[in-house]
């Protein structure tokens, strides 16, 4: 929408900002934030979608405008729902609140629950679309590349030395990086479905793949953790308690893995399995997105972080765009993405 208001803009704004809160919370279900405003353009309402099967953004946002919402509008970071599902269409609740205008960023891509605007209209409510459109799709990007692509939006994470090793000759691994590393990781996966390790990662580090604070308390929402391959587990490995779901999944197929995983309405894989895995996925071109830590120290030998890509020219250099640099006490957290799809 390119004639946008400066109102307009400012308050789309605040709803992705609102959007963000649900992140890591709304399994399977889309982050969608709302604001409205009264007919003479106050604040009166506003909510965000906090957990699957709880109300939507828009109905929390009309719950506290009440009877202001009549005559104003609405700026929702989605396209309202036409879905009944375990709560309403959120179109329905617009058009009975006596919401005058609706601006919605991102067109929903989900065809079950699409339509929304198309319903609006004929009910003579005028609806404008784009509205910080590019914005709204990055704070959802996990779930509207999931319902797009038909497959889980994945994230590969590792941590390495200043000379690119994650792990030692004798495997150890434990720890390259510092406290506040390896608690932005807990952090990072509370935000994820699933998280993905191969056997021979669970055979030499054998970790819980759970997410704990820094008390080493388990959080109340695990991911479900999914290893990789044919290779027999211990019955005593800790991926087997019961502080989790656990899925085997006896393959070496990356394609496979996110098949299953779609299948269980997966939308985030969280991959932090060795070099194999790793190259694997990277090979089959599916990964998404990287989380790199990066620790002040260096090895001189051991295990990289990544297995063979097949390079054997500087020419195969696989480059991506640095998104965010974060520092985290001596370490630092680099997020990557794409320069181009067809060389991820």
């Amino acid at each position: 929408m390119e004639n946008a208001s400066p109102v307009d803009v400012a308050w789309m704004r605040r709803a992705i900002e609102l959007a963000a809160r649900g992140i890591g919370s709304t399994h399977p279900n889309p982050v969608v934030g709302c604001v409205i405003t009264s007919r003479e353009g106050q604040p009166v309402g506003e909510g965000f979608h906090a957990v699957a099967g709880g109300p939507h953004a828009e109905v929390v946002a009309l719950r506290m405008a009440g009877d202001q919402a009549r005559g104003g509008t609405a700026y929702v970071t989605l396209e309202p729902c036409n879905h009944t599902g375990r709560t309403g269409p959120c179109a329905d609740a617009l058009i009975e609140a006596g919401i005058a205008r609706v601006l919605y960023a991102v067109p929903d891509p989900n065809q079950q629950a699409a339509g929304g605007a198309e319903k609006l209209r004929s009910k003579n409510l005028a609806v404008e679309q784009g509205v910080l459109q590019q914005e709204a799709e990055e704070v959802n990007q996990v779930w509207l590349h999931s319902v797009r692509a038909g497959r889980p939006f994945v994230t590969w994470k590792f941590a390495t030395t200043l000379d690119g090793r994650s792990a030692a000759p004798d495997r150890s691994s434990r720890w390259i990086t510092g406290e506040l590393a390896r608690a932005d990781v807990h952090r990072k996966r509370a935000e994820c479905d699933a998280i993905a390790v191969g056997t021979q990662t669970v055979l030499d580090d054998d970790p819980e793949l759970t997410v704990r604070d820094q008390l080493d308390r388990p959080a109340q929402r695990q991911p479900l953790r999914v290893v990789v391959g044919d290779r027999e587990i211990p019955p005593t490995a800790r991926v087997r308690n019961d502080r989790a779901e656990t899925l085997l999944l006896p393959t070496h197929d990356p394609a496979e893995v996110l098949r299953q995983l779609d299948d269980r309405q997966i939308r985030h894989l969280w991959l932090e399995g060795g070099p194999t895995l790793a190259a694997a996925f990277l090979r089959a071109r599916l990964v998404d997105q990287i989380v790199a830590y990066v620790a002040p120290a260096v090895l001189g030998s051991g295990f990289s972080a990544i297995g063979d890509l097949g390079a054997e020219s500087i020419d195969h250099l696989r480059r991506f765009h640095l998104a965010d640099v974060t520092r985290l006490g001596d370490d630092v957290r680099l997020t990557l993405t794409p320069l181009d799809r067809r060389t991820f």
